[in-house]
């Protein structure tokens, strides 16, 4: 690699705090001294993808030293991680309410201040500060879609650049030139770390957890069951990211949609026609979704799994599993 002019760079997911970028940080010292490598040939990214991380921005890159490369902000499991943290109710946080997905939003205020103190910490340790992922993908045979879809890519691009970031992720490799040429005329040089966002001078801390609430309708009950139902049946037949409804759908995404189930029956979420979102409820919607994807008559088909597993997941409120891939992993042999 070095002889090439790269080298080993890695992208470090799912870290809650400072001591695991420290346990990093010894694996690639001591990796760098059994190759025989210089000191700081080695550089990782954060992604910052859990609320708690997000409160110790300044000393993961501390911790990481000459091996950091900067943050990146981890959009969708960002969001997973707040559900996860404080979807069970908080007495400290009694007004705090979960929307259906589609109206948690990058113009979130849990979402804009994490995202802009993320670019103002990278950049304050002349690092850089990578944007997230638009779930938006090309659609194929239908201009109208696939020209929405490029719209608000573009906005959530613009926004991104705008906001001081060096970079981006895109959900589809056909998008990689176009969100290029939005960052390429926003940012002539390499990067814009000299942008020092001097217009935040504390942690937004009350933004941080603030959320606006938006009424849920009963109808977001079921798209958020199927999404994460063909998600998880595709996971098992060895698929990580799915399309649908021309949406590039993922592990975060599909567990932000089983989360907001599990929430609203722990809270007893009042939806838009007054009921109640209840155990009963959800389970109606579960097996309408189950018949309508039931087509064999084995009684241990992928379905049926998939099924198991989500019962388990949005149902058991006394217990919310920390990852849906990691009660999926004890199926896999079965399946």
């Amino acid at each position: 690699m070095l002889q090439r002019n790269t080298g080993p760079y890695f992208y470090l997911p799912k870290l809650e705090n400072r001591l695991e970028a420290k346990l990093w940080n010894n694996i690639f010292v001591e990796a760098q001294k059994l190759l025989d490598i210089p000191q700081s040939t080695i550089k990782a990214t954060v992604l910052i993808e859990t609320i708690t991380a997000a409160t110790e921005m300044d000393e993961i890159l501390y911790e990481l030293k000459e091996h950091s490369a900067g943050l990146n902000c981890g959009r969708w499991d960002y969001i997973f991680s707040f559900i996860k943290r404080f979807g069970q109710g908080s007495t400290a946080f009694p007004e705090l309410q979960w929307p259906d997905r589609n109206n948690i939003t990058m113009e979130q205020p849990f979402m804009r201040a994490y995202t802009q103190w993320l670019v103002k910490t990278c950049h304050k340790r002349n690092v850089h500060a990578i944007g997230g992922m638009s779930a938006f993908i090309p659609v194929k045979g239908d201009e109208e879609k696939n020209d929405a879809a490029f719209r608000a890519i573009q906005v959530d691009k613009i926004r991104e650049v705008t906001d001081g970031h060096d970079g981006t992720w895109v959900a589809h490799p056909a998008l990689v030139g176009y969100v290029k040429n939005i960052f390429d005329y926003y940012i002539p040089e390499k990067n814009q770390i000299d942008n020092k966002r001097d217009d935040l001078t504390e942690m937004p801390t009350a933004e941080l957890l603030k959320i606006t609430d938006y009424p849920v309708e009963e109808k977001n009950i079921k798209t958020n069951l199927s999404i994460t139902f063909h998600y998880i049946c595709s996971w098992l037949l060895g698929r990580g990211c799915v399309p649908m409804n021309n949406m590039m759908e993922d592990a975060a995404t599909a567990e932000i949609s089983r989360a907001l189930i599990w929430s609203w029956i722990k809270n007893d979420k009042v939806l838009s026609n007054g009921s109640v979102v209840t155990k009963e409820l959800v389970s109606k919607y579960l097996n309408e979704i189950f018949e309508e994807n039931n087509s064999s008559d084995d009684t241990y088909t992928v379905v049926h799994v998939t099924r198991n597993i989500l019962e388990k997941l949005c149902l058991d409120t006394e217990h919310f599993h920390e990852f849906l891939t990691t009660l999926s992993y004890e199926s896999l042999v079965a399946t």
